[in-house]
């Protein structure tokens, strides 16, 4: 005999018997054979011998019932969920209208129970103790560097920050597309009756089996990205820029192996890998000043300090001769030389240098008659004079990019340029004059 709770005191909350259709009342018999679902019977049914498609009468059964103690002698189980259900119906600490809805006992009877067996019983809290510190211990070791009590980026739907962090969504987290996003479609049309074959049923048991194998992938590739901090991706390259160029290209192939060890196992393994690439180039810097014959660290700091002298007078020599190709033409050598006086004040050159191949510069573009020129103010035709841009691709770009700006709080070059596709000098300079001009702001 196996011994239940039931299922509520409403009777319209309990099964039907599968003879008589009527509401089941305990005690009633579960077949141990057939289901699920459950093969339920009310007892007149069962003393009757009542047999249905593959029910038959003889078959092992159990008597379910809730008419035993958990916690109190003097309380059945069935008493227990009544005051459970009535609590949360009635809130805590209205004590008589659960004695009112429970009817076996009195107001003092449910609150000295309750108090003693669900609020101050040292087995609950301790069970629960265990649990958060287990729970603790369990995340206490992870190299997560995008923790939940962070304040994660809130960025506006489909921006670029957004696609950025794969469309996840910090106030509800969650992605705004699942792994396998359609993968709830094979389910909407199924339906489990009585009358279903046993191929068909079995059909239908494997779709559901087939949905829960995408919901676990879900969680797996959730728990990755959480446990590796692949959120916050724009920090997660930050990270990755610690590292020299070339332990950042291992960085980023051995990333798909991330799935196999954790986040504590990957970050070893790129640790050690960084430490290999340090001690690799140390002992090539030992074996060059062998080479040249250094025995000591004292001469080693006067070789460098002559290796850098020569490297300079090597990069002299390289400018004299940029200048020897210039000599025979005045203009192109007057501009050269004011290129590099303002590279020396550290300015960004206002004269381009010229050309090896001798094409002039092409000719400002004229605006007479081009759509969108009445829409633009006096400098703004001198840079589309300039950059040879008609008005109207000026527009769009303009906005597209004050857009953009004022999704992010601020735009650096390289969003300007995955936004706008044309030359990148171009882009520069109209990048440029946005914000000389506080169309925009940098990031």
């Amino acid at each position: 005999m196996e011994r239940l709770a039931s299922f509520g005191n409403d009777p319209f909350d309990k099964p039907p018997c599968r003879g008589c259709s009527s509401y089941l009342t305990e005690p009633y018999v579960k077949c141990a054979e057939c289901g699920p679902p459950p093969f339920l019977l009310c007892l007149q049914c069962f003393t009757r011998g009542f047999e249905y498609k593959k029910h038959q009468s003889d078959h092992t059964y159990e008597i379910m019932t809730s008419d035993f103690p958990v916690l109190d002698p003097n309380w059945t189980a069935q008493e227990e969920m009544s005051l459970l259900e009535a609590v949360m119906d009635c809130g805590f600490g209205n004590w008589q209208d659960v004695a009112n809805q429970m009817c076996t006992k009195s107001k003092e009877e449910c609150e000295k129970h309750y108090m003693k067996h669900f609020i101050n019983n040292p087995l609950f809290a301790s069970t629960l103790l265990n649990l958060k510190q287990a729970e603790e211990a369990q995340h206490s070791e992870t190299a997560i560097p995008f923790h939940s009590a962070d304040d994660p980026p809130r960025p506006t739907f489909d921006s670029l920050l957004s696609r950025d962090m794969a469309g996840y969504m910090p106030a509800r987290a969650d992605f705004v597309e699942e792994f396998d996003n359609y993968a709830e479609w094979d389910l909407r049309d199924i339906d489990f009756v009585e009358d279903d074959s046993d191929i068909l049923h079995a059909l239908k048991i494997a779709v559901v089996d087939i949905y829960h194998s995408r919901l676990k992938e879900r969680q797996r590739r959730k728990k990755i990205i959480r446990d590796h901090g692949l959120i916050n991706l724009r920090k997660f390259q930050i990270l990755e820029r610690r590292y020299p160029k070339e332990v950042q290209d291992l960085y980023e192939t051995m990333r798909r192996f991330a799935r196999i060890l954790g986040p504590v196992e990957h970050d070893k393994f790129i640790e050690s890998h960084a430490l290999e690439f340090e001690l690799r180039r140390e002992i090539k810097r030992l074996q060059e000043y062998r080479a040249a014959g250094i025995t000591n660290f004292c001469s080693a700091r006067t070789y460098d300090h002559l290796k850098k002298s020569r490297d300079e007078e090597r990069l002299k020599r390289t400018m004299l001769s940029e200048v020897l190709q210039y000599i025979q033409d005045s203009s192109a050598c007057q501009q050269w030389l004011s290129r590099q006086a303002d590279i020396d004040s550290g300015l960004t050159p206002t004269v381009p240098a010229p050309s090896t191949t001798g094409r002039r510069s092409a000719p400002p573009l004229n605006l007479t008659g081009l759509p969108g020129t009445e829409k633009l103010n006096e400098k703004e035709k001198e840079l589309c004079q300039m950059v040879r841009l008609v008005p109207g691709a000026y527009l769009e770009y303009k906005a597209a990019l004050v857009n953009e700006c004022n999704k992010q709080g601020g735009l650096r070059l390289a969003q300007a340029r995955a936004l706008i596709k044309i030359d990148v000098n171009k882009t520069r300079k109209i990048y440029d004059f946005l914000i000389r001009e506080g169309y925009i702001t940098k990031a």
